[in-house]
């Protein structure tokens, strides 16, 4: 269903972008933000999900300005490959790819922001600092807590699991505590819970995130 394009970032340098478009006219724009294993066949087949409901999606690849092309799977070496690429991005230039996705997906109409693991704290990146964000999602971002002093200036929800071994519920609880504005759905689930390519999916939780996440975007869409 995707394609790859190049994005144009306001830096000047040019990311690779995974894009799907949906079968009629957009309803709007969704950026797709990856984990730390790149746009990989996971976050590509989210991609296709979110165009299938009407979306034109996007999901930068936010690993390029490292080495362009890095997408890994979830065990061994191939997660260390994804958290030592990841700790190499400086996270100000990936919010400017972020944007750069932003601006693409404008095309469409709003623009919505959804992200997995890093791209969760990402999405709350979008929704309190970057411009043009309609609504956001996170799921189980691990930065979140450490920025939830800021107030978003667009909506988001949250969704985490309660046996996520990287995100304590001390963190959830902040979360919930600084930012009642923002709603936070816990499962019982562990991290990753939402990729049915790991050994952590959920399909419980995974389908109960997602028709919430629908929900949302509906309201604004």
């Amino acid at each position: 269903m995707g394609e790859n394009i190049t994005l144009t970032c306001a830096d000047g340098v040019k990311i690779s972008a995974y894009v799907a478009k949906p079968a009629g006219a957009p309803k709007g724009g969704m950026v797709v933000i990856q984990e730390i294993f790149g746009v990989n066949h996971h976050i590509r087949a989210v991609t296709d999900f979110y165009a299938s409901q009407g979306f034109l999606a996007v999901a930068p690849a936010l690993f390029d300005r490292v080495q362009p092309g890095i997408e890994v799977g979830y065990e061994g070496p191939d997660r260390q490959k994804g958290m030592e690429t990841k700790g190499k991005v400086d996270n100000a230039k990936a919010e400017i790819d972020v944007q750069a996705a932003i601006d693409y997906a404008k095309q469409a109409g709003k623009v919505g922001v959804v992200g997995y693991c890093w791209g969760g704290t990402l999405a709350f990146v979008a929704a309190t600092k970057l411009e043009g964000v309609t609504a956001a999602v996170g799921y189980y971002g691990s930065g979140v807590a450490a920025m939830s002093d800021q107030k978003p200036k667009a909506p988001i929800i949250l969704h985490f699991g309660d046996k996520d071994q990287s995100i304590p519920l001390i963190d959830v609880e902040k979360i919930k505590n600084a930012r009642p504005d923002v709603p936070v759905y816990v499962y019982a689930a562990g991290h990753g819970f939402n990729c049915d390519e790991r050994g952590s999916y959920d399909k419980a939780a995974a389908e109960l995130a997602r028709s919430r996440t629908l929900e949302f975007f509906g309201k604004y869409f």
